[in-house]
């Protein structure tokens, strides 16, 4: 059964790659225009994606109540890595985290409901970000009204997640219903194994510890959430500088959004070919010439994207030095 659902989710990539790929190849096609653009500012798109990282290795400290850097940095960086290899690679490289950071010392339990937390607040606060476009909307200034369309759809968002977040913390029925809806479904179609019983009372659990968590730390969970997008979106506009292409910040802000809602496509690793193609397409909505959007979504990725994934097998071997590697489970001694 697993042999087939590999080999599904491998045909499943194979054709997603195959239709998205006239999108990458003209994305790379502009690497001579990358090469030739200004060294200063390409650093500066590095550094830009180097601050955002480390927000979230900040985000993660907090939220892990883990103090040790090298298991924060390291463990992200190779599941970082690892999510961008592998088809479907999400919850490949969340698993890869999880290990790695009970490996490095943290408690399971934290790390489960720790890193739940800052997958949370990461993800809600990219589906924020286009009510503030809203105000250029309003104004009709330099906005697409396909980009119009996704701010509003991003404002509906914000006001679903807001109140259903409010709920979920704040009571205990919708969970323990979520829960029960969830066990349900996945006795159902696990016919042939034992029934899990116990789920609403463990989802309580965790909510409570990460409710902790954000209820002690939560401005600076915040700040470092925001900046994890803010220097992110920064280095995409500083691609864009690279180009000499000044669009609408707004616009701009839109299209990014964009492009971060189809990196969560699990049909690719990372979105790869989805982002490129949305992104190079948006950015043309936003008033970007089509050349100029190309360069500058390769500027953009590569720093985004590409860089991450040597970083993220050399953070492995560092993360295993310290820590050590994961070993065959001892047998036990013979009577």
């Amino acid at each position: 059964m697993k042999i087939a659902k590999r080999v599904i989710l491998l045909v499943v990539t194979a054709v997603s790659l195959y239709l998205v790929a006239p999108a990458i190849l003209d994305v790379f096609s502009s690497w001579d225009e990358v090469s030739g653009l200004d060294p200063f500012l390409l650093q500066l798109i590095v550094i830009a994606e180097g601050a955002s990282f480390a927000c979230q290795w900040g985000l993660l400290r907090i939220a892990l109540r883990e103090r040790r850097w090298t298991n924060v940095v390291a463990s992200q960086l190779a599941a970082t890595a690892a999510s961008r290899v592998v088809p479907g690679g999400g919850a490949a490289g969340s698993a890869l985290q999880y290990s790695m950071l009970v490996r490095g010392g943290a408690a399971p339990a934290t790390v489960a409901s720790g890193l739940a937390a800052a997958s949370l607040m990461i993800t809600g606060i990219v589906f924020a970000l286009p009510v503030l476009a809203l105000p250029a909307v309003l104004g009709r200034r330099g906005i697409d009204e396909d980009l119009a369309r996704f701010a509003w759809a991003g404002a509906a968002a914000v006001v679903l997640l807001v109140g259903a977040g409010f709920a979920l913390l704040r009571w205990d029925s919708p969970l323990r219903w979520a829960g029960r809806a969830i066990e349900s479904v996945s006795n159902r179609l696990r016919r042939k194994r034992e029934p899990s019983h116990g789920l609403p009372e463990r989802l309580l659990r965790e909510r409570d510890l990460i409710r902790d968590v954000l209820t002690s730390s939560w401005m600076e969970a915040l700040l470092l959430t925001v900046g994890r997008w803010a220097f992110d979106y920064g280095a995409l506009l500083l691609a864009l500088a690279a180009v000499d292409a000044h669009p609408s910040p707004s616009a701009v802000l839109l299209a990014f959004c964009v492009a971060q809602a189809l990196a969560l496509i699990p049909l690719t690793p990372g979105g790869l070919g989805f982002v490129e193609a949305g992104l190079t397409g948006t950015l043309a909505l936003a008033g970007v010439p089509s050349g100029a959007a190309v360069a500058a979504t390769l500027a953009y990725r590569l720093a985004a994207y590409w860089l991450p994934l040597p970083a993220g097998a050399i953070a492995y071997v560092v993360h295993a030095r310290a820590f050590g590697r994961p070993g065959p489970k001892p047998k036990p001694a013979a009577r």
